[in-house]
């Protein structure tokens, strides 16, 4: 049992977030309600597109992000998460000014795929990440191997994001089923899924569970282990 409270900063999309805490409480080690640990959660769709600020195309969400965060600070959250991969990007600029420990999702997501899978795996997500390097820094810090996808299998998945955010799953679980199997025709590796709609998209689908590495499931395991410890 926690007594820590975890604050969530979502809504980058609405549905990834719901599914952040679904697997926050299947996963948690609960025996029964009291045992879970409260968490407070802002889910603010508002917060401009991470990925077009990126690319110079946007409004900078940092200001959004900081002024949730600390709402959730006031609130008296002592641990904090944000299930957007992209968002990180910001956070990582003003994550020590902060003042309460952020559950870092890359870093979670990588060292759960070097756990996972040893010898590498693919990462997708969205443009703006990719083209950010956040993962690709991550990764070479450990000495870890991991594939980028070439830029014709970038916009495929892209628009499997993009049918996540508007609901549609049917066309989000085919769009994925083409991605991986134009980057298994390059190499067989697991696919870290580093975009939080991503997991949907891959659970919605045919392809195999075990072949999933979720950043979703990686920010969820580590939350459960700050929470615990």
């Amino acid at each position: 049992m926690s007594e820590k409270i975890l604050g969530v900063l979502g809504g980058m999309g609405p549905a990834a977030s719901a599914e952040f805490l679904k697997i926050l409480a299947e996963k948690y080690p609960a025996e029964k309600d009291q045992d879970h640990p409260v968490v407070y959660m802002i889910s603010d769709p508002k917060i401009p597109d991470r990925g077009s600020a990126i690319e110079g195309n946007g409004e900078d969400p940092s200001p959004y992000l900081i002024n949730d965060l600390e709402k959730l600070i006031g609130w008296g959250a002592e641990l904090l998460a944000v299930p957007c991969n992209t968002a990180h990007y910001f956070i990582d600029r003003f994550r020590d000014r902060i003042g309460v420990p952020i559950v870092h999702i890359i870093e979670a997501t990588v060292e759960a795929s070097m756990k996972k899978s040893p010898k590498g795996a693919w990462m997708i997500s969205t443009m703006g990440t990719a083209r950010s390097g956040l993962y690709q820094k991550a990764a070479a810090d450990r000495g870890y191997r991991l594939m980028i996808p070439p830029e014709d299998v970038r916009k495929e998945i892209q628009k499997a994001i993009v049918f996540v955010k508007s609901g549609k799953m049917e066309d989000a679980a085919r769009a994925i089923e083409r991605v991986a199997a134009k980057l298994w025709e390059i190499e067989d590796l697991p696919i870290v899924t580093a975009c939080t709609e991503l997991p949907l998209a891959y659970d919605a689908s045919d392809l195999p569970k075990d072949k999933n590495i979720s950043s979703l499931d990686a920010l969820a395991d580590a939350c459960i282990k700050a929470l615990t410890e």
